[in-house]
């Protein structure tokens, strides 16, 4: 999608689709955001097909979407490709889990991505990162979106504990999961590359499982470590650890490459600020914060509304779906002063790329310091970076990122 939005003046409320692929591909929904948080702030759509959702635009409205698992549940479904679909894995996967369940199940998990234990294994990150940085910096055209898909696995597929032979595939499948639309990862129809990709991933957690045990092996790796995870007074079943494994791979792989890549895209457009944070190294977690908040890889997240609910000047009512739409709310002008202004210096940058309350990003300290030591490489390396073709954006409504972006970087000679 356009991170920098055009002209609005011709949104037409009524006749909006908001699950028009094209608006992401090749559209402009930063525009549309903008006229609904000023015109409707909570939004109606029915689809063709029967279904029908809310939409919450505005900052403080998705954070009270996101934030009061009382109100909004988690436990029908959290994407918007399973709108109008229960979701079976409710109550067993970890971000289809409500609290309690979810709070006693995140805690055991998040002790091993805190910012103080992702941080211990920051050499091994920048010593990947130079790697995958090596072949971006010899002169000639490098699609860095593309590279940049496995990016996270070279990060954090030895914290999983999955064996790089693996990792290609993983991160194909898991693409297929949040874009199954997009032309690069459709295999078949849209369901059946969803049905397929979601087998697979919790049929190789299954197996990883299943050998570990059989094996009695332990590498202290955090899918080891779910093996002893306990909820309340049980240990999770082997259905759940699949599951969560599921969810951990999804989380790793599937919105940094598009953080990465679309921060990348603003610094070539906007190489006044590619100058500033190479002038200045301590800009670097200032701009990571900012590209967070300008690419919004993780465009929105479902809820449902478990009562009749006030929220955005109107009523929703119970059982009814609600889209919090991330990329608007980072884009809010009330909470962000010039907000389709990409400015590494930005102040009290409080975005909610992340989420926000009992489901915020468990990955996110990971996350960070993943982006951190990305750019500290890059701008300590990179003398200039420029397109070296058209970008070409992800046909997904859930995560807007991009497919290829041909760049061309020139090493510096210090470096």
């Amino acid at each position: 999608m356009r991170l920098s939005p055009g002209a609005a003046s011709d949104v037409d409320l009524d006749r909006l689709d908001l699950f028009d692929l094209d608006l992401y591909s090749s559209g402009d929904p930063h525009a549309i955001w903008e006229v609904m948080r000023a015109q409707a702030p909570l939004h109606h759509q029915v689809l063709a097909d029967g279904r029908a959702f809310w939409s919450v635009t505005r900052y403080d409205d998705v954070r009270a979407v996101l934030g009061d698992h009382r109100r909004f549940t988690s436990e029908r479904g959290t994407v918007v490709t399973h709108l109008g679909e229960d979701d079976l894995t409710a109550g067993k996967l970890m971000t289809s889990t409500d609290p309690p369940r979810h709070t006693q199940v995140r805690r055991a998990i998040g002790t091993r991505l805190t910012a103080r234990a992702v941080a211990s294994r920051q050499n091994q990150i920048r010593q990947a990162i130079v790697r995958f940085l090596e072949p971006l910096l010899d002169g000639g055209t490098d699609d860095l979106a593309e590279r940049a898909l496995r990016l996270p696995m070279v990060v954090a597929g030895p914290l999983l504990g999955i064996p790089e032979r693996d990792w290609d595939e993983l991160v194909q499948l898991t693409a297929m999961v949040t874009a199954p639309s997009d032309p690069h990862f459709q295999c078949g129809g849209r369901a059946a590359t969803l049905a397929i990709a979601h087998h697979e991933i919790v049929t190789y957690v299954t197996d990883w499982v299943r050998r570990r045990r059989s094996s009695g092996e332990r590498d202290g790796s955090l899918l080891d470590h779910l093996m002893s995870v306990r909820a309340g007074d049980a240990p999770l079943t082997d259905e759940e650890i699949a599951y969560d494994g599921y969810s951990l791979l999804l989380g790793a792989n599937v919105t940094t490459p598009h953080t990465i890549s679309g921060t990348v895209l603003a610094l070539v457009e906007l190489p006044e600020q590619f100058d500033k944070a190479q002038a200045d190294p301590t800009l670097v977690p200032s701009l990571v914060e900012e590209g967070l908040r300008w690419t919004s890889a993780a465009c929105n997240f479902m809820r449902y509304a478990a009562c009749d609910t006030e929220i955005g000047g109107g009523t929703v009512r119970r059982g009814d779906a609600v889209v919090a739409w991330i990329a608007s709310a980072n884009r809010d002008e009330s909470r962000f002063a010039d907000p389709h202004e990409f400015d590494l210096t930005r102040d009290a940058n409080r975005h909610v790329a992340f989420g926000v309350g009992p489901h915020y990003c468990i990955g996110a300290p990971l996350a960070r310091l993943t982006a951190q030591i990305f750019f500290d490489e890059l701008l300590d390396r990179c003398a200039s970076i420029e397109l070296g073709g058209a970008p070409e954006h992800l046909r997904s409504y859930f995560i807007a990122g991009m497919t290829h972006l041909p760049v061309v970087a020139r090493k510096r000679r210090s470096s």
